[in-house]
């Protein structure tokens, strides 16, 4: 299901425009569920995004909500 998502996607990303030829998957992802209680926290991390990873990057944030949920997982199969 994950590979159908990402490839959906990636297709939908491209027909956009020429701005968007570049873009593609990382080989890795993590999947978490969301209560939709939680639907406009989301919506405003999403919109918050690139000015939240000025303060803290990707990779530190990502382990931080993998030890939160008790996740464990190898380095060596995490990140590109």
């Amino acid at each position: 299901m994950t590979k159908e998502l990402k490839r959906a996607s990636n297709l939908w990303m491209k027909q956009r425009g020429a701005s968007n030829a570049d873009f593609h998957w990382q080989s890795g992802y993590g999947a978490f569920s969301v209560s939709h209680l939680k639907l406009n926290a989301v919506k405003k991390y999403i919109a918050e995004q690139a000015e939240h990873h000025q303060k803290e990057n990707f990779q530190d944030e990502y382990r931080t909500m993998l030890k939160k949920h008790n996740v464990s997982w190898d380095e060596r199969y995490v990140w590109d």
